[in-house]
């Protein structure tokens, strides 16, 4: 018999599907990441061992104590704000880094990624686009979007693979369904420009996620709707912080 969080899981990807079918999508074109902010990993082995994989987690701190060392096992992409005195640590666990947003972050990268990679190897990255204009959000400005894709394709050491948003929070997926257009249009203008690696578009969380799909999501980024609800304080489920360097 399914625990009750592989019954909503297995609900979430039967919506996931119906929102490709609705869209003329295949379901294969869009990938579930479950987000794993403040799970304990009794309930995020689970998920795992019934195979899934793709894990997104939003403090650097936490994310280690989880997932270092099983890189080659898990595929966990770092998808909270990064600061660049944490790069080194976001290394030891991160498969892809989606929250790249500003040129000292890239920077940052590059210092750390110039000792670790082999000769030609680079590092996948997302750009992290405020798609809301809202002050309280991270991610480059849409104004600010084509010169930070230019300068990460320049890279060395980064290889830009997709764009990520967090789109305008409201009960009404309607009124976010724009932020997740804007990203896709600025995926195409990309391409457009030759950057063919940007396919990925990680957008639409659990209010909004069939949208997302219908204006062509690659990812999206599900937690509350299958680990339930989160501690609202810090200090609930993570004390303490992390050395930097």
């Amino acid at each position: 018999m399914k625990s009750e969080r592989l019954e909503r899981l297995a609900a979430i990807q039967h919506r996931i599907a119906q929102a490709c079918e609705r869209a003329g999508r295949s379901v294969s074109d869009v990938r579930l990441m479950l987000v794993t902010k403040t799970v304990e990993m009794a309930r995020i082995e689970e998920v795992i061992e019934a195979g899934h994989v793709l894990l997104g987690e939003n403090r650097v701190q936490e994310a280690l104590t989880k997932y270092e060392g099983r890189q080659g096992e898990l595929d966990v992409h770092m998808i909270g704000h990064l600061q660049t005195n944490k790069v080194r640590h976001a290394l030891r666990f991160a498969t892809v880094i989606e929250s790249v947003d500003r040129v000292a972050l890239v920077e940052a990268l590059e210092k750390r990624l110039a000792g670790m990679l082999e000769p030609g190897q680079k590092y996948p990255v997302f750009m992290q686009v405020n798609t809301s204009g809202e002050s309280s959000k991270f991610g480059v400005a849409p104004e600010g979007a084509l010169e930070l894709a230019e300068r990460i394709g320049a890279s060395e050491y980064l290889e830009l693979r997709g764009l990520m948003t967090i789109a305008l929070l409201t009960s009404d997926a309607e009124r976010a369904r724009p932020c997740f257009r804007m990203l896709r249009e600025l995926r195409d203008t990309l391409q457009a420009r030759g950057m063919e690696t940007v396919k990925e578009l990680s957008m639409g969380m659990t209010s909004d996620f069939e949208a997302a799909i219908e204006e062509g999501s690659t990812i999206v980024r599900i937690g509350t709707a299958v680990f339930g609800e989160r501690p609202t304080r810090d200090e609930d489920y993570w004390p303490g912080t992390l050395v930097s360097s």
